[in-house]
């Protein structure tokens, strides 16, 4: 057993919200240990909006593609073209994403620690040891443990962390989504396969997905073509070959193969009112109908950190509440849209059909690309709103052509 050294704070998990918790908290001058897992990649479309960019500091360099439209695919194949207007979506590959993240920390002064964790365990001076398995020493693993005044669990969905310090948590909702990452074809081959290195496609089909959807997201030299749903026995596998030869990528080279769950509701409670609180994934921060996650997760890292700095600066572990308490007043009210608009419109392909056919609305579009560029609700335009509400009604009602 090695020796506990004792930090500030210990965050687990070095994905997007860990990374960005730790940043937080080494740039306020705290010690903290950054323990994460070596070799996984979550699967994901690696899309990350404006407001991402420019709240978090993320260099150009990082960008393998810059998106300029979304292809919507109905049930029948019809196809809906949103177009950005003045502006662009960032790709990025997770592999050196996150991990230049990672190493923005370190480069702040936070510790890094290739680990497993395994468990927490309160002590009797109000602090927690955490007990983990080092590895990649070359001698097999090794027992070490660290002690810390605060915890910040970010170790994905089905966190460890959450499971042990707040009740109820390993029930939150999850899709399982699975991608596969294959060359992006080139020249005459991207013209036969109708592909087009700055669009992202979008298939809302039963056959790809009953509850959820498909995506083709171009990422320069390689794509991510995957799939996600909650339906139990549905082949994920089997989806992603039908979306490939759909997209015309059956014969696109595969580079790796990547599956995990995606959760899909923010846990009702994010700390246990002493010294651990969560972020990302095991928050349960993924938006609902969009999947979208990278732009919460650090949102809600650095808003986990945010709190822990109150709790070390006061003494007072309520403020942990805070986290969760300043996320939702920002993104709830979305999150509570996207919930309903996925349970509605996700539920059939003859809504699915009438879903993609409100995409094609310029007001439609126009106020989607804004919301989802800034990260906020648009409220500029009421007559916009109004005209939306009538046709979304129609659609509803049946009324309107699909």
């Amino acid at each position: 057993m090695v020796t506990a050294q004792t930090y500030d704070a210990v965050v687990v998990g070095g994905g997007p919200a860990g990374a960005t918790a730790a940043a937080t908290l080494a740039r306020a001058g705290r010690s903290v240990l950054l323990l994460d897992r070596a070799g996984r990649i979550k699967p994901c479309g690696g899309a990350i909006p404006p407001r991402l960019i420019e709240d978090f500091g993320i260099p150009d360099s990082l960008l393998v593609a810059r998106i300029a439209s979304a292809r919507m695919v109905a049930p029948s194949g019809r196809r809906v073209d949103m177009p950005i207007e003045d502006g662009f979506v960032g790709m990025v590959d997770r592999e050196q994403f996150d991990e230049w993240l990672r190493a923005r920390a370190a480069a702040l002064g936070a510790e890094r620690e290739t680990g497993r964790f395994e468990r927490l365990e309160r002590d009797a001076d109000g602090l927690v040891t955490l007990h983990y398995r080092r590895t990649g020493e070359g001698d097999g693993e090794a027992l070490a443990s660290v002690r810390a005044r605060y915890v910040v669990g970010a170790d994905g969905a089905r966190s460890e962390v959450a499971k042990q310090a707040l009740p109820g948590a390993e029930r939150v909702p999850c899709v399982f989504a699975y991608h596969e990452i294959v060359r992006s074809p080139q020249d005459a081959a991207a013209e036969r396969a109708d592909f087009d290195a700055r669009r992202c496609d979008v298939y809302y089909q039963g056959r790809v997905s009953p509850d959820f959807y498909g995506w083709i997201f171009p990422h320069g030299g390689t794509t991510s073509v995957g799939v996600g749903s909650a339906r139990k026995g549905f082949s994920l596998r089997a989806a992603t070959a039908t979306l490939r030869a759909a997209g015309g990528l059956e014969g696109a080279e595969t580079l790796r193969r990547e599956g995990a769950p995606i959760p899909l509701k923010p846990l009702r409670r994010w700390d246990d009112g002493r010294n651990v609180v969560v972020a990302g994934d095991a928050a349960g921060i993924v938006a609902p109908a969009s999947g979208e996650g990278i732009y919460y997760a650090m949102e809600g890292g650095r808003l986990a950190a945010e709190a822990v700095e109150s709790c070390l600066e006061s003494g007072r572990a309520r403020a942990l509440v805070t986290a969760r308490r300043r996320f939702m007043k920002a993104h709830g009210r979305v999150f509570w849209i996207l919930g309903v608009m996925q349970y509605f419109w996700y539920s059939s392909d003859r809504r699915r059909e009438r879903f993609v056919g409100i995409c094609e609305d310029p007001d439609v579009q126009r106020l989607t690309w804004q919301s989802y560029m800034h990260k906020r609700l648009v409220r500029a335009d009421p007559r916009a709103h109004l005209r939306i509400f009538f046709k979304d009604l129609a659609h509803l009602l049946g009324v309107a052509s699909p």
